[in-house]
């Protein structure tokens, strides 16, 4: 009879879990190869950021309370209660404050940088289309006031890694898991406060 060496199951199912994300790996290479038009692979819809938590506002149900020293926004649920998303906000510069309204609401949307926003960071350009490569993300609320769009957006991101800090050029950057999420649960004419 041999000895079993100490760890070989453990070693072979290492082995095993190796070859199954080697193969995975080499699939999704596949597809993008057969794809054959050499993007990127579709990004990933992020995790969610997401808590149920007591929130004391005195706002009105459906109300989107903006903390930017958070990095949260707070959708009001109940009296004293919210659902908290972690976002991204305005880096030096950019913040804002003041309340709006959700003027429109888009899934997949198609982006055009302001021309202020294209003269400071050369390159960008004038339109990208609706679609996982664009950097409004899977869902865009459009914030307004007296009825004029701010060129705001609370919206997703296809890098889940860029939400939690001052890095936005004034709009409000959640994952797409939880864009989603807010994008159902938030109307048009929602109230919109930016603290």
């Amino acid at each position: 009879m041999r000895a079993r060496r100490p760890g070989a199951p453990l070693l072979r199912r290492t082995r095993i879990a190796g070859l199954v994300l080697l193969a995975g790996l080499a699939s999704a290479a596949a597809a993008q190869a057969a794809s054959g038009d050499g993007r990127p692979p579709v990004p990933a819809m992020g995790p969610s950021l997401r808590s149920a938590v007591d929130f004391r506002s005195g706002e009105s149900i459906g109300t989107i309370v903006i903390r930017k020293n958070e990095k949260a926004l707070y959708l009001v649920t109940a009296p004293s209660k919210a659902l908290r998303y972690r976002i991204s906000v305005g880096r030096d510069g950019f913040g804002w404050t003041g309340t709006v309204k959700v003027g429109a609401k888009k899934e997949w949307p198609e982006w055009r940088p302001p021309a202020q926003m294209r003269g400071r960071q050369a390159g960008l350009p004038e339109f990208v289309p609706a679609g996982p490569y664009n950097p409004l993300g899977a869902r865009a609320l459009y914030l307004y006031r007296q009825g004029k769009d701010t060129l705001y957006r609370i919206h997703g991101t296809n890098d889940p890694k860029g939400v939690g800090f001052d890095g936005t050029s004034g709009c409000f950057r959640l994952t797409n898991t939880d864009v989603v999420d807010l994008f159902r649960r938030v109307p048009v004419g929602a109230k919109v406060i930016v603290e």
